[in-house]
């Protein structure tokens, strides 16, 4: 699996894991029209554009062309990407009927026309052993850090998104993609751990 060194944007969850099975990226959702009103996802966008670049991939029906051009009004143009699937009528084998305009979403596309559009958009694909970030920060360093699962590991997650300037209502897992979408395994030990106190000298 390659891996995509943008941040992809996509409007819902069935999107997010169709695309995780044919790239490795770190993939955020707008909740589909939830982004308008999401101040915090907005300011997370930014965020990830201004570090990695967006690349966004909606559904080529008239919500996601709203839903795209809301973003483009939120990104500056140069950090963002616009990947289009086709047209292609059908239903997505969850739904009991087709869409409003009768197109396949993006949950509903092949692997290589989804390939296809990332490619065309000029999205940079990177080979597993040489993404952007090789050693990545795992689960288990945030357990040991005592930023999940652990008694106060919300209070440290939330001083932790508040020193690294994120939206305070990430999960453990959103704040992972983001660490690992925005510096090294080793920044985040030399710096941000011990600025934050997770760390002894």
């Amino acid at each position: 699996m390659q891996s995509v060194r943008e941040v992809i944007v996509v409007e819902g969850r069935y999107d997010k894991n169709t695309l995780l099975q044919v790239v490795d990226a770190v993939v955020i959702e707008t909740a589909g029209f939830g982004i308008f009103n999401d101040t915090q996802k907005q300011k997370l966008l930014r965020a990830m554009a201004e570090k990695r670049g967006l690349v966004v991939l909606t559904d080529p029906d008239g919500a996601g062309f709203v839903i795209r051009n809301f973003i483009k009004s939120c990104v500056p143009g140069e950090q963002l990407k616009q990947a289009y699937v086709p047209d292609i009528r059908g239903k997505e084998k969850r739904k009991a009927k087709p869409s409003k305009e009768g197109k396949l979403g993006v949950e509903g596309m092949r692997e290589e026309i989804l390939l296809h559009a990332l490619r065309r958009a000029g999205a940079t694909f990177e080979g597993t052993e040489t993404a952007h970030f090789a050693k990545k920060v795992t689960k288990a360093d945030l357990y040991r850090l005592g930023l999940s699962g652990r008694e106060r590991s919300a209070e440290k997650r939330a001083a932790l998104i508040r020193e690294l300037d994120l939206p305070e209502h990430l999960s453990a897992d959103a704040l992972l993609d983001v660490i690992n979408a925005i510096m090294s395994r080793e920044d985040f030990f030399s710096r941000v751990a011990l600025q934050a106190g997770l760390m002894q000298e």
